[in-house]
């Protein structure tokens, strides 16, 4: 099930859709990485050259790959 939130991204208020599973796993990783989530998501954001939904996809997946 998709899930929509709205995030800050460096004072900028967007929303991100994205699947449940992805959401409670970057929750996670934020937490492992002493960041709030809205941190995590603008250092996902500074490094993405696509989508942001997919960007933080392939974070969440090399996150758990390694």
């Amino acid at each position: 099930m998709i899930r929509k939130r709205s995030v800050d991204i460096a004072g900028h208020r967007t929303s991100v859709s994205i699947e449940a599973p992805f959401w409670d796993a970057l929750k996670e990783l934020a937490e492992r990485e002493g960041l709030s989530l809205n941190e995590l998501i603008t250092k996902i954001d500074s490094a993405r050259a696509g989508n942001l939904s997919s960007a933080i996809r392939v974070y969440v997946l090399k996150a758990f790959r390694t």
